[in-house]
């Protein structure tokens, strides 16, 4: 046996916690879309299933309660529902209907109860279906699972099962389960052959079965399962700690060659059973053989014998070793024939010294991976890198106790090949500068407190890297500039607020920025990041306003796969908890300048509607009577208390031309006096034997209004020019506006003759009402007319013929 071809390893073992692999969040992202979808009520005190639940659940979790019973009608208002998770709830009975209603339930877990018997269950979309843990004492399977046609993932297991007949999987011959799960840790006490080989479809078998004086009934297993297209063999509590091993109990796995993975978990094992195992493992067709959780039993000295067949073994497992002797133990083993051997991990085995010897007797491995150890760098780099590490192209040194980051960069250095570095979860502390090899291209410097100035110690060759919980809160085009290589990027988890919108990465594929502190994402941010395929930013407190209009209705989404499960809004307060997916920013308000143009034009278009309105209505004729309207209420406010003091025989003396007295005879005098006006005519109230201009003067004065109709025949008339020279005498020395003009026909300003050129000026600074053709204008020429004869007339004809003189007459002061 050549030297350089056999290893001796010292290995320093203690118990450790094995970290087993969390499927659960794997599954509720197969059914989940929005977090407010989901419902946890674990830990509750239930008695049975919560009602009124919302009817887009789609996780539902009642572990540890006490539900003994899942009755039908109880999730029936639960279409949407894909996951329901009902563990340690002394479950004793699930009706065959309880599920009639659930269409899109995907994965069932129901273990760690009391179940009986195996229920009958009838869910078509049913991928996922874990029985496991409970108290049935028969593993035959209902007719019903027939119908589970994408079921993937079984797993059975009862305390007092210890039995498997052929017909009790009968019903899943012709499905299509993958992955089965078997077994309570219990002894398999009879299998019936045949019973495993009915499910052609397997690819990977998980025992949970102790086989110690029925290794036979293992055997038969492996023959059944060699009927299958199983890949990947798992044995869990394969060997009780009391049992005494006299047959070879893997003898049959150099005939299983469809079997390529086999795992070794919660086992207890000793130098005999170990050399059995590595020889048929030897000879098998076996690549990747795995001990996770396993109890070394022995502290003499372990030898395996040479062996004159190449393995193809290309990767041996260790992950969690426990071992409860005084004295550690040595292995020996020849690795001659192992040629396609790459892959070597030895994690949460206490190794405080890497055993060189070992190393360089494999000179074909690739993968080194010595996570969750004791190392530190006196431990480890004690080994000649050019001779222990010749083909090593990827080191895991994660959790272990590594702290000087330039050291660790000077002796990867001399890993000629080294590709990656994992240097997670350790305590590195940046002291000295680095020189980083040109042909390491992947870091790994997670969870490690390393704050902004770990990107001073970065290399220009770096393609990947890993600075997820390193306190870094701030990232600067500077950063990346260094890394002109960068094609993946991981800043999960640290304080960063903003990413800035000068990040230029011309080859940077994935960027992770999820759990910092970013409340939104700009616009131009991935201007620089040409091609950018992933971007992972969930769980940061996203604000829902305007500053994430962009993010969310127009970023393609396809980028995010994390998108929608992992997007919350965190402000404003009245979004708390929601989901960006139901923020819906409107396009109008989040841009200001939009607003200002849509404002503009409304303005605009409300104007014309208004003016075209205001010309096609005759608007400007309604807003002067309008306007005469509001000066004679405010004209008479003004003078109420003086009028107070005076009263008038008539409402109105009507001066008017006698080619206009069919119109005054016929329109004016009966309307107005028909609302019980009192007007004075010259034809009428005239008092006979009086000079004319007498007449004139005492009607003016006795009438609190005084009424022009004016026309060109008005202008004509020299006694209507006497009556509008007395009427305008009047209201200038009683300071009264009591002139009215009602214009009963156009009258161009030029046309008017030199002696009313008065008239002229007071048409142009007294407002003055025009006769209608219009007929539906007519009720507001009238109603304005009253109004303008009525305000501040207190005292009237009827009430005021006692005291008529108390008013100075204008002819009386001439």
């Amino acid at each position: 046996m050549a030297a350089h071809r056999t290893f001796i390893v010292w290995i320093v073992v203690m118990t450790t916690t094995v970290m087993g692999v969390d499927t659960e969040d794997r599954e509720m992202k197969m059914c989940i879309t929005l977090r407010e979808h989901v419902m946890d009520f674990s830990y509750h005190n239930l008695t049975k299933i919560p009602e009124n639940l919302p009817t887009q659940t789609e996780y539902l979790d009642v572990s540890h309660n006490n539900i003994s019973r899942i009755d039908e009608g109880q999730l029936h208002d639960l279409p949407q529902l894909c996951f329901l998770k009902a563990t340690h709830c002394n479950l004793q009975f699930i009706s065959p209907s309880a599920f009639v209603n659930n269409n899109q339930l995907r994965i069932l877990n129901v273990s760690y109860n009391l179940l009986k018997s195996i229920p009958d269950m009838a869910i078509d979309k049913l991928q996922i279906l874990d029985l496991s843990r409970n108290e049935y004492s028969s593993y035959g399977l209902p007719h019903s699972f027939g119908n589970l046609r994408e079921l993937k993932i079984l797993a059975l297991g009862g305390k007092t099962a210890v039995t498997v007949k052929l017909k009790d999987f009968a019903p899943l011959k012709d499905g299509f389960v993958q992955h089965f799960i078997f077994g309570d840790g219990n002894v398999l006490q009879q299998y019936e052959p045949g019973s495993l080989a009915q499910l052609k479809s397997l690819k990977e078998v998980t025992l949970n079965v102790s086989f110690c004086e029925s290794f036979d009934i293992f055997d038969q297993i492996l023959v059944d399962l060699n009927h299958t297209q199983t890949e990947k063999l798992s044995l869990i509590q394969f060997v009780p700690d009391d049992c005494n091993i006299v047959v070879d109990p893997f003898h049959l796995l150099k005939h299983c060659y469809g079997v390529h993975n086999l795992t070794i978990t919660k086992t207890w094992i000793n130098s005999t059973l170990l050399v059995k195992l590595l020889k048929n493992v030897w000879d098998s067709t076996i690549k990747h053989l795995t001990f996770t959780d396993v109890v070394y039993n022995e502290d003499a000295k372990f030898q395996f014998p040479r062996q004159n067949t190449t393995s193809k073994i290309e990767s041996i497992i260790v992950d969690g070793i426990r071992h409860y002797q005084y004295q550690y133990p040595t292995f020996n083993i020849s690795m001659a024939q192992a040629t396609h051997f790459t892959y070597l991990k030895f994690s949460g085995t206490g190794m405080n010294i890497l055993p060189c010897n070992m190393i360089s007797a494999v000179p074909s491995l690739q993968i080194l991976d010595l996570s969750d150890n004791l190392l530190k760098d006196q431990g480890f780099w004690w080994c000649p890198p050019e001779k222990s590490f010749r083909a090593l192209r990827h080191l895991s040194l994660s959790r272990n106790r590594f702290i000087k980051l330039g050291y660790i960069s000077q002796r990867t250095r001399e890993m000629k090949l080294l590709e990656s570095l994992d240097l997670s979860f350790n305590s590195i502390s940046l002291t000295g500068p680095c020189t980083w090899s040109p042909n390491l291209t992947e870091l790994s410097l997670s969870h490690n407190n390393l704050s902004n100035d770990v990107f001073k110690y970065l290399s220009p060759h770096f393609k990947r890297l890993d600075l997820s919980k390193t306190g870094i809160t701030a990232i600067s085009q500077d950063v990346l500039s260094k890394c002109p290589s960068l094609t993946h990027l991981i800043l999960s988890s640290n304080s960063i607020q903003v990413i800035p919108l000068n990040l230029k990465a011309p080859v940077l594929q994935a960027l992770y920025i999820d759990q910092n502190a970013i409340a939104y994402i700009s616009e131009g941010m991935l201007d620089g990041l040409p091609r950018l395929d992933t971007l992972v930013a969930g769980k940061n407190p996203f604000s829902c306003t305007c500053d994430s209009y962009w993010f969310v209705t127009a970023l393609n989404k396809s980028l995010l796969p994390d998108w929608p499960l992992d997007y919350t809004c965190s402000a404003p307060p009245s979004f708390a908890d929601t989901s960006l997916v139901h923020f819906k920013p409107g396009y109008l308000f989040c841009h200001p300048w939009l607003q200002a143009v849509v404002s503009l034009s409304v303005l605009t278009v409300v104007i014309a509607v208004f003016a075209i309105t205001f010309y096609v209505c005759d608007g400007a004729w309604y807003t002067k009577m309008l306007w005469v309207w509001i000066k004679v209420k405010r004209r008479a406010r003004k003078g109420e208390d003086r009028l107070l003091k005076c009263s008038f025989r008539y409402h109105a003396f009507i001066s008017y031309s006698q080619h206009d007295s069919a119109w005054v005879d016929g329109q004016l005098v009966p309307t107005l006096e028909g609302a019980g006006l009192s007007l004075c005519i010259h034809e009428r109230d005239f008092v006979p034997g009086q000079w004319i201009v007498d007449n004139i003067i005492n009607c003016v004065e006795a009438s609190y209004k005084t009424i022009f109709v004016l026309s060109q025949s008005f202008v004509q008339s020299d006694w209507c020019n006497y009556e509008l020279f007395f009427a305008q005498h009047r209201a200038i020395t009683v300071d009264q506006d009591s002139v009215v003009f009602i214009l009963l026909e156009p009258i161009p300003p030029d046309s008017l003759p030199r002696k009313f050129l008065k008239l002229r000026t007071l048409l142009r600074k007294q407002t003055y009402l025009e006769w209608p053709k219009d007929e539906c204008k007519k009720h507001l020429f009238w109603k304005s007319l009253r109004s303008m004869l009525q305000t501040g007339s207190t005292v009237m004809k009827d009430v005021a013929a006692g005291i008529t003189d108390s008013c100075s007459l204008l002819a009386n002061q001439l």
